[in-house]
């Protein structure tokens, strides 16, 4: 599977949880406070929800900037997947 495709429907999984999620985790989540997997799906989800999806380099720099508002989502798809 492609790169590109699978930032895709990761990004997918992680909007279909997010609307649940977001009211699971009001408040934000530390840096400390978060899992290696959960900061990587984290960062996943935020590259396919990066504005301009077709530039890799647009969408890493969104996903280092916005990867922490996207830990509850990731939390929601591993505690699924679990």
């Amino acid at each position: 599977m492609k790169t590109s495709r699978r930032i895709l429907l990761t990004g997918l999984a992680g909007l279909a949880v997010a609307p649940t999620a977001v009211t699971a985790a009001v408040s934000s989540a530390e840096p400390a406070d978060v899992t290696v997997a959960e900061e990587r799906f984290a960062r996943t989800i935020a590259a396919a929800h990066a504005p301009d999806v077709s530039c890799v380099r647009q969408a890493e720099r969104y996903a280092d900037a916005h990867w922490l508002e996207y830990v509850g989502a990731a939390r929601a798809v591993l505690g699924a997947r679990a």
